[in-house]
């Protein structure tokens, strides 16, 4: 495979980029949307998190700023293919398993540092106004996983290159990095928490911290782990969004009442 990731062309690397990129995107969008918008709420697991209804257009708008997010991603797909080219980065052709594992286990913790630190320049009085596009969706969808300005999407996206020039992956490592981080952005995306009698402080906690993060729009600003956040302390207080979710409670009461 990683042969044949090489001898492309850099049209077909870009071609096959989009189309990766666009297929797991739909595809775990809808099916995140399917299980927490149905199966789940229907089986009595788990719970929603922010009760307030998207607001309106939001849905086409996270699919139109994706589909530009899929573009940059795709396209991007030419830098990793050009250290390869210029060997700057090479790939290896045999790994073990064991290697393989403990290389996805890596990539997943620089994955949560490097997500940080962009995330973290985003919201300085710098960057804020390009990270703006995606605080629009104030209650998420999966949808609102790659609903980014392009720049964001551009800083995001180049995530495996420092991993490339200083370690020869494996191409199944590598191949893994856009997998797992949509998988657990789509999670933080959800406005549904999965295991509500696990703590604020756990893994399995991610949708309730990026919930938040989104409702406050400020602190949680890291992916799917808690050491970043617990390191440089801009963890937000497990309740802080409790004064908008009371009021939106009061007032739908109020209108009850009133009809």
């Amino acid at each position: 495979m990683a042969a044949t990731f090489q001898s492309l062309s850099v049209l077909q690397v870009m071609l096959w980029g989009v189309a990766f990129f666009g297929s797991i995107y739909l595809l775990f969008g809808a099916a995140n949307w399917l299980l927490t918008r149905r199966l789940l709420p229907a089986l009595g697991i788990g719970r929603e998190l922010d009760p307030r209804p998207v607001s309106p257009g939001q849905l086409r708008r996270e699919l139109a700023q994706s589909a530009v997010s899929v573009l940059v991603f795709g396209i991007g797909m030419v830098f990793p293919w050009g250290f390869l080219q210029l060997g700057w980065a090479r790939l290896d052709a045999n790994p073990s398993g064991l290697q393989i594992a403990l290389e996805i286990l890596s990539l997943a913790v620089w994955n949560d540092v490097h997500f940080w630190l962009n995330h973290r320049l985003l919201h300085t009085r710098l960057l804020r106004r390009f990270h703006g596009p995606h605080h629009r969706s104030v209650v998420t969808t999966p949808f609102a996983t790659y609903s980014f300005h392009p720049l964001e999407a551009l800083l995001l996206g180049n995530v495996i290159l420092p991993p490339m020039l200083v370690h020869d992956f494996s191409f199944w490592a590598l191949a893994s990095v856009p997998l797992f981080s949509l998988f657990f952005n789509n999670v933080g995306h959800s406005n549904y928490d999965f295991f509500p009698k696990v703590s604020y402080n756990h893994w399995f906690a991610a949708s309730r911290r990026h919930h938040l993060h989104h409702t406050c729009h400020s602190g949680n600003y890291g992916f799917q782990f808690t050491f970043m956040d617990r390191l440089f302390r801009t963890r937000v207080a497990a309740d802080a969004a409790e004064p908008q979710l009371r009021a939106y409670r009061e007032q739908e009461r109020n209108r009850g009442v009133s009809a």
